[in-house]
């Protein structure tokens, strides 16, 4: 499945970062790329909110840094998630 056939993320593996701070959000975000790809979860969905942008900044600073992210984009029907592609190949 590619992100863009993505249309309704209730039944993707989820975590929310509401009430966390940039370093918090970042560790939280690299554990569960991790974990999701040990469970062989390739798709998965990041909520950080509106806000400020803070956090949406530091999700999207540490996705693009990390090499098991394949792609990512915010969620079209809400701009508050980001569902991102993962490799879940070793």
């Amino acid at each position: 499945m590619e992100l863009k056939d993505v249309i309704y993320i209730d039944s993707l593996p989820t975590i929310d970062l509401h009430t966390l701070d940039r370093d918090t959000a970042r560790v939280k975000v690299l554990e569960f790329i991790k974990d999701n790809k040990i469970l062989k979860n390739d798709i998965i969905c990041i909520i950080h909110g509106i806000g400020t942008g803070v956090l949406k900044e530091e999700v999207n600073k540490t996705l693009k840094n990390s090499k098991d992210v394949l792609e990512y984009r915010l969620f079209y029907n809400n701009v508050g998630c980001t569902i991102v592609k993962i490799n879940c190949k070793t």
